[in-house]
């Protein structure tokens, strides 16, 4: 079977995770299984999945896996004590066809769904592959992670402070594709790769789990706030609430990058650590947060810039270059780390649609990466947050 642990997920579904159960333990969610890809016909791997789904709620975590998580500060041991008794329910997910697509839709509480992204994306992945390419040629694959290698090495040789984790999982080739990529960057750059946001290959490959929070904390919000044009400020502040100054991290884009630097004031800019790039042009968006920071009188040396958007080493080594003894930059590779081996990667996410069932949406700076069922609620977002935007763009 392709999962066949707990931790083979990322460790923000964990930092969240912990989140809900102290701060919305309540909270009822929808999410929706969807292919970027029109041309990519999944339907035939439907009962391959519930296979795999019907096998990984079998799985608990095993008592190595919650000492290993008791040694990262930020995880408190009620949490740990509730992993103890969790388990995937079969019921809160349905897996079928619909309208010539695959179709995943998972409901039920916030903290017994949330789990689920990132296993059922690397089990969609893998079995799209083994169909694929039933013969991969893993050497032609290591042959070009050696080409990316070298890229890194150049970047050390200009002192970039060239630094990168592994956040790949999602969509890899394959569970054993992933591994050997972590054992052979881990050997030849040391120095360079940061960890993974793996938890199950940290702990393996004693490397740093890598993670703070994804979309749906901040989209959640949307509903669990007491009003929508705060609801940015409501998902950081309950964020800080949770980790007290650990996983300072703030994801910028779910919303609009302006609409969040309008809500990212002094008290954010100085409580968080930095900000994570997922959508737009990374260039465009460093420039903009360096400026945020200058306005507020921050040194922007001080703050970490995180990149994390489809990137290639090639891009990340000229965004290193670009931002040099400007701002703290650090990377996570994916697809182009832990998919590479194949033509081409299939385009797949789960996102959270409906909380408290009330629609719920992102407003991507990508236009291709917009998720919304609701097309009223989506004009109501827009509308809100264009005009945060806009008080950001007068000041």
């Amino acid at each position: 079977m392709i999962i066949n642990s707990l931790l083979d997920t990322d460790l923000y579904k964990l930092t969240m995770m912990q989140g809900v159960l102290h701060q919305f333990p309540w909270a009822e969610v929808e999410y929706e299984f969807h292919c970027r890809d029109a041309q990519t016909d999944l339907r035939p791997l439907a009962p391959a999945v519930q296979e795999e789904i019907n096998h990984i709620c079998t799985l608990r975590f095993q008592p190595e896996e919650l000492d290993f998580l008791r040694t990262l500060r930020f995880m408190k041991e009620d949490f740990i004590q509730f992993l103890r008794l969790f388990h995937f329910q079969k019921d809160y997910i349905r897996v079928g066809t619909e309208k010539e697509q695959l179709a995943i839709r998972i409901k039920g509480p916030w903290l017994h769904t949330i789990l689920f992204e990132v296993p059922v994306l690397a089990i969609v992945s893998e079995l799209w592959f083994r169909e694929l390419q039933p013969a991969p040629d893993f050497e032609k694959g290591k042959d070009k992670l050696y080409q990316k290698i070298r890229i890194v090495k150049k970047s050390n040789r200009e002192e970039l402070g060239f630094v990168f984790s592994d956040f790949g999982t999602r969509r890899r080739f394959s569970r054993r594709w992933q591994e050997d990529i972590i054992t052979i960057l881990k050997n030849e750059l040391p120095a360079n790769l940061l960890g993974t946001s793996n938890v199950m290959y940290a702990m393996k490959h004693n490397l740093l789990p890598i993670g703070t929070m994804a979309h749906e904390w901040i989209m959640a919000c949307q509903a669990l706030g007491p009003r929508l044009v705060d609801s940015q400020k409501f998902a950081l502040e309950h964020w800080a609430q949770e980790y007290r100054g650990d996983l300072g991290i703030a994801l910028s884009d779910t919303v609009g990058f302006e609409a969040f630097l309008s809500d990212f004031d002094m008290y954010f800019a100085k409580l968080f650590d930095g900000c994570r790039h997922d959508s737009g042009d990374p260039i465009a968006w460093g420039e903009k947060l360096i400026a945020h920071y200058q306005k507020l009188r921050i040194d922007p040396r001080w703050k970490r810039a995180i990149f994390s958007d489809g990137l290639s080493f090639e891009k990340a080594a000229e965004i290193a270059r670009h931002f040099k003894g400007r701002i703290q930059v650090a990377f996570g590779i994916g697809t182009n780390l832990t998919n590479d081996i194949s033509a081409k990667a299939v385009q797949i996410v789960i996102k959270m649609t409906r909380c408290q069932q009330s629609p719920i949406a992102k407003i991507s700076d990508s236009p291709g990466k917009q998720m919304c069922k609701d097309d009223s609620y989506l004009k109501y977002l827009k509308r809100v947050f264009a005009k945060k935007k806009e008080q950001y763009s007068r000041k």
